[in-house]
C-alpha cells in the first residue's frame, strides 16, 4: 500500500505525515491487500482568513474495483483527516463487497444457469421439488 501525501497552502510536517499514515494504516488494516495506492491532498482554502477551510481529499486506487474519492472540509485539519479516513474506509469496504458479490453472481454453474454460491442449480431445485410433491401426493 503506497501512500502519497501532499500539502498546499502550508508546510507538511513530519508529525502530520505520521498522523495521516497511522490513521490510514488503521482504517485499511483488513483490506490492505486490495489497496494499491492512496493519494492524500491537504489544503488550506482560505489561508489566514480562517473559517471552515481545511480540506482533506483522499483517493484510493483499488486492485479489483474502480477508485474511490472522498473530500472533507473542516475548521481543524485533524478533524478533516479523521472524517475523510472514516468515510473512505467505509466506501472502500462497500466497493470491495460489491465487487466480490458481482464475481460470485456471475459464476456460471453446470447447465449454463447463473447463481450465487450456496444455491442449487435451477434444474436440481426443480427436480427436488418435483420429488417432494410426488412423495406427498396420495396416488
Amino acid at each position: 500500500m503506497q501512500i502519497d501525501i501532499q500539502a498546499r497552502g502550508f508546510k507538511l510536517t513530519q508529525g502530520l505525515r505520521n498522523y495521516v499514515e497511522r490513521r490510514l494504516s488503521f482504517v485499511f488494516g483488513s483490506t490492505r491487500r486490495s489497496v494499491r495506492r492512496i493519494s492524500v491532498r491537504l489544503s488550506d482554502e482560505n489561508g489566514p482568513r480562517g473559517g471552515d477551510d481545511m480540506r482533506c481529499r483522499m483517493q484510493v486506487s483499488l486492485a479489483a474495483a474502480p477508485s474511490v474519492v472522498i473530500e472533507d472540509t473542516e475548521t481543524s485539519l485533524y478533524v478533516a483527516i479523521d472524517r475523510a479516513a472514516d468515510r473512505i474506509g467505509r466506501a472502500v469496504a462497500r466497493r470491495l463487497e460489491r465487487a466480490r458479490k458481482s464475481r460470485r453472481i456471475s459464476r456460471v454453474l453446470p447447465g449454463g444457469v447463473f447463481s450465487s454460491p450456496g444455491q442449487e442449480p435451477a434444474g436440481e431445485a426443480s427436480a427436488g421439488a418435483a420429488k417432494l410433491v410426488a412423495a406427498k401426493s396420495p396416488a
